[in-house]
């Protein structure tokens, strides 16, 4: 096993990285910048290094600064986390060009993923349904506009080196595309510096279902079950589930299979995720993006799985054979996550600042994954996650009324915060019926 690990990133995905390693008798490094220097993953490392100012730029995608923090700790390896820079084929290359562990797919899947035309070409070649759309960035407002036309309105407008939920737009008719071709363009050259666009087919009651998938050091790839992620403000999430309730057992078995020949069609080592769309009137899925990444939502899945994501993929990176037998996985009960966003709860407008209370749930089936404690901070540098309530249960129907109770018993003063969402959520008999898509917060707003 890995003996030193870097973990290059902050806040709760940090903080869980670390509970790991330190299980695994692992020395942990943390890194951090000037703003983070008192949030709880910095003390909890065996070790911390400061890599620079709070400007993301200057310190958590610095990746000469986080190198630098691997040599001079004795780092074996480095885990990125998500965001910042876990998708970054160059910054994999360069951890392995560096004699590091990178705890993660190799650069050539990140970099086949990464591009969201590429990967819906990969796709569609291996046997995986994708949604009508373009082959090839569409190169003008013109070629836009034709594309539209044959593939049909409504058109999602989208952002190809995008990602996250980030640099999409939709047009109903050719009036709206103009705008939203421009608007998207303009997004992913500020955002990515990749202003390519590609156009699809746009389903106006859909669902988000995603596969959690492992590539195993022997080549293998294996899907983990199905994660519901339909509960979504701006096409980010706030909440997932798993299993899927839309997902029968018969559709269930197309969707992992489909995902297993995602993976092996880019020949994908460690963790990640195919997402999906799926609609609900025609039982038909399709290829959204892959995620080469741990999942924010990965928690749901070592609940209902019974496994540890992260020690799967620092076993992976290790070269050594999984904790559970890849012939022998089948879910038990049901696991929901809340994300407990620093942001007020009717229009999810950010809302940072000082923490002067804060109080987590606990019981039988509840875990709090966060980044805070009283007495911190929550600055505007960073994303507005302050921590992830996961409740599981025998069925759905107790996940939710833990859930109930956690949300009630959770106490956050100080910054904005969107747990009176969930409360509403909770009760909603949409969400309850778990006959819900993409467009359920809309309806609540």
């Amino acid at each position: 096993m890995i003996e030193s690990l870097l973990v290059a990133n902050r806040g709760e995905i940090a903080r869980r990285i670390i509970r790991t390693g330190r299980r695994l008798g692992i020395r942990t490094i943390a890194v951090h910048s000037e703003a983070d220097g008192a949030l709880p993953f910095v003390t909890e490392a065996d070790e911390a290094v400061c890599v620079g100012p709070a400007n993301p730029a200057q310190s958590y995608r610095n990746v000469e600064a986080i190198l630098e923090a691997a040599r001079s700790t004795g780092a074996q390896a480095i885990h990125p986390g998500y965001g910042f820079l876990s998708e970054n084929a160059d910054f994999a290359r360069t951890v392995e060009g560096s004699g590091l562990i990178w705890v993660g797919p190799g650069a050539d899947a990140i970099t086949a993923m990464g591009d969201k035309i590429n990967a819906r070409n990969l796709m569609a070649a291996a046997g995986v349904p994708v949604a009508p759309g373009t082959t090839e960035p569409a190169a003008d407002l013109d070629a836009a506009v034709a594309a539209a036309a044959e593939i049909g309105y409504p058109v999602m407008v989208k952002a190809a080196a995008g990602g996250g939920g980030m640099g999409m737009g939709v047009a109903a008719d050719e009036a709206a595309l103009r705008t939203e071709y421009d608007k998207v363009r303009a997004f992913a050259e500020r955002m990515f510096g990749d202003g390519s666009v590609l156009i699809e087919r746009y389903f106006p009651r859909v669902r988000h279902v995603e596969v959690q998938i492992l590539g195993l050091a022997d080549g293998r790839v294996v899907a983990l079950g199905e994660r519901e992620c339909s509960v979504q403000r701006r096409n980010q999430k706030l909440v997932e589930e798993s299993p899927s309730p839309a997902v029968s057992p018969e559709l269930r078995e197309r969707f992992l299979a489909a995902a297993v020949r995602a993976g092996e069609a880019v020949n994908y080592r460690n963790a990640g995720t195919v997402e999906c769309l799926l609609d609900p009137s025609t039982q038909e899925f399709f290829f959204l993006e892959m995620n080469t990444r741990l999942q924010v939502e990965h928690p749901v899945t070592e609940y209902v799985y019974g496994v540890d994501l992260v020690e799967e993929q620092l076993r992976v990176a290790a070269g050594l054979v999984p904790t559970f037998d890849p012939d022998a996985l089948a879910p038990r009960g049901h696991a929901i996550e809340l994300r407990i966003n620093a942001e007020e709860p009717k229009r999810f407008l950010p809302g940072p600042g000082a923490i002067t209370t804060w109080n987590e749930p606990a019981g039988a089936g509840v875990r709090v994954d966060s980044g805070y404690v009283a007495g911190n901070t929550v600055t505007p540098f960073y994303d507005s996650l302050m921590a992830k309530l996961i409740v599981s249960g025998d069925t759905r129907e107790e996940a939710v009324e833990r859930a109930r109770a956690a949300v009630a018993q959770f106490e956050i003063a100080g910054p904005k915060c969107n747990l009176p969402f969930f409360a509403e959520l909770l009760e909603n008999p949409e969400f309850l019926s778990g006959d819900y898509d993409t467009g359920i917060v809309s309806r609540m707003r």
